[in-house]
């Protein structure tokens, strides 16, 4: 066997299992924490908190008596307070039995019920927190584009098609001024299609007519890792020329050619750095977000383009970067939130549903194309684990939410028969979620 051969293969492996495991401790992390600390402010006391399951490979005891640990297997993690059976926060009667009832009031399960609720309900509100954090940190880092747009960068296109220069502040289009930022999107609608356009732009104080491309060419801005554009080696900063023998000058055009094509093989030709390349693409079907989270089904490359330009950035106010934050994570709740109920009615493809794999993979990926996609990744892993635990599923968090909404309504908790038979079968349900995420993992195109 060729060991040099395979040296890359495993180096890519080990790269997208390091990258997986970084960013799950860390939300599991957060998570954990979340429990822990509102718990330890009302006054339940945890007495091991593991990142990991498993042996254990490193711990120590703090001064308030938790076991703080580090296990062997990086897959989870778990706080386990006093009077808890295991990390499912089952109940220890045994233990329980043993205890006063001074000590009884420090259990998640003598606590009073508003201390319970708050603990359980922390975890996942600490992951939207994070989520939070790190959009309002990315747009603090990587700033938001000025409007009306100002040119840093223009991006090497085919000769010719551009006269604009950085430092230009985009003043009009084809003669139309740009309008307030609400009008936007109906000013970029209304745009003519063609493969020039007249640009009004202020430079050096004043303005001045020049020619350049439309708005959006079919430069690739980004390339999703593992669809069709990614396998067929398509990479960023290319730009498509034809496809399927159709010229193409406008990102919009290759919609409709891709869509067209329904996954069988087509001829993309691409311009990069000078040279005239030719690939052949097989397009994927995939159910996407549209406005009012609804879902349209149609085949695509995997690719997504932008402004033929890098906009001037700014930095926002801290408050500014905050709501972009709460923005990020609030529509990324109410996306993941339809693709589920749609996925449920049948009106999209149940291979929507990543498992351990696909989100490894993912990781990997998008770990290589820097640290500020891999914290995007993060932030919205970290949405997607706080709002899964929400879900009214015994063993869940959302699940002991309910049965605490119950206690609160009848006046006594569920009895303990009923809650092993209710965990017992949110288990076997998580267990085969699960293992059809992993079936989608490897059998879904």
């Amino acid at each position: 066997m060729d060991f040099a051969s395979i040296l890359p293969v495993f180096g890519n492996f080990a790269f997208t299992v390091a990258a997986f495991i970084v960013a799950l401790s860390v939300i599991v992390t957060i998570h954990e924490y979340g429990h822990y600390i509102v718990g330890r402010w009302s006054g339940i006391h945890a007495e091991v908190f593991s990142l990991g399951f498993g042996p254990t490979l490193w711990s120590r005891v703090d001064k308030r008596g938790t076991k703080w640990q580090i296990a062997a297997l990086p897959f989870g993690g778990y706080v386990k307070f006093l009077g808890d059976a295991d990390a499912a926060s089952g109940k220890d009667g045994e233990t329980i039995s043993t205890l006063s009832d001074e000590e009884k009031r420090h259990t998640m399960h003598g606590a009073p019920l508003w201390a319970r609720f708050l603990t359980v309900l922390a975890g996942p509100v600490f992951n939207f927190i994070l989520a939070i954090v790190v959009f309002a940190g990315l747009a603090l880092v990587d700033g938001i584009s000025t409007y009306p747009p100002k040119i840093a960068t223009v991006y090497e296109l085919p000769a010719g098609l551009s006269e604009l220069e950085p430092g230009d502040t985009l003043v009009a289009i084809e003669g139309v001024r740009f309008p307030d930022e609400e009008g936007y999107g109906a000013f970029l609608d209304a745009l003519p299609s063609k493969p020039k356009l007249s640009y009004t732009v202020l430079r050096d104080g004043k303005e001045v007519t020049v020619d350049g491309p439309p708005l959006s060419p079919t430069r690739v801005n980004a390339v999703t890792p593992g669809w069709a554009a990614d396998k067929a080696g398509i990479q960023v900063d290319d730009v498509i020329l034809e496809i399927g023998g159709t010229k193409v000058y406008e990102f919009g055009q290759m919609i409709p050619l891709i869509n067209d094509s329904a996954g069988k093989p087509t001829v993309i030709k691409l311009w990069r750095d000078g040279q005239v390349l030719e690939y052949t693409i097989e397009a994927q079907k995939r159910d996407l977000p549209i406005a009012d989270n609804q879902f349209e089904t149609r085949y695509i490359m995997g690719i997504s383009g932008s402004l033929f330009f890098e906009s001037a950035r700014e930095r926002p106010g801290v408050g500014e970067a905050l709501m972009i934050g709460v923005k990020g994570t609030w529509g990324t709740i109410t996306q993941s939130i339809s693709g589920l109920t749609h996925m449920i009615a049948g009106k999209i493809s149940s291979c929507n549903l990543s498992g351990p794999v696909g989100i490894a993979t993912i990781s990997g990926k998008l770990a290589r194309q820097g640290v500020l996609a891999f914290l995007y990744f993060i932030a919205m892993l970290s949405t997607a684990v706080g709002l899964m635990n929400l879900f009214p599923v015994p063993v869940l968090d959302g699940g002991h939410l309910v049965f605490f909404t119950y206690e609160a309504i009848a006046g006594k908790p569920p009895s303990d028969k009923a809650l092993n038979i209710l965990m017992t079968a949110g288990f076997a349900l998580i267990l085969m979620l699960m293992g059809f995420a992993l079936y989608n993992d490897f059998m879904c195109p």
